[in-house]
């Protein structure tokens, strides 16, 4: 089944219902900032298994205390989609308290 791309529009309604996140060349990105290098590597092993079930896979970098996540679908030429969103939706539902830069 192909997904679709979605619309200008569509992307900046998704945006403004997930705080933190912005649309950066074609990507979805988001950078959460945590008390540790432990708690950002246990937020990473989170992210990894939400992925695995949407089989839907970010680009993900762990940091010292961050973790970015940067996901396009791939399948739709780079373009985002509704998977992204999904996807951005079930980390920001496991994600501790933290403050985005």
């Amino acid at each position: 089944m192909a997904v679709e791309p979605l619309s200008q529009k569509e992307i900046e309604e998704r945006l403004a219902e997930l705080p933190g996140w912005s649309a950066d060349g074609g990507r979805l990105t988001r950078t959460y900032r945590l008390a540790s290098h432990f708690a950002a590597a246990a937020l990473v092993v989170h992210i990894a298994r939400i992925q695995d079930e949407l089989d839907h896979h970010s680009d993900l970098t762990l940091g010292y205390h961050s973790v970015a996540l940067a996901v396009t679908t791939h399948s739709a030429g780079g373009a985002l989609t509704e998977k992204d969103f999904t996807l951005a939706r079930k980390v920001e539902d496991i994600a501790p308290g933290h403050d985005a830069h």
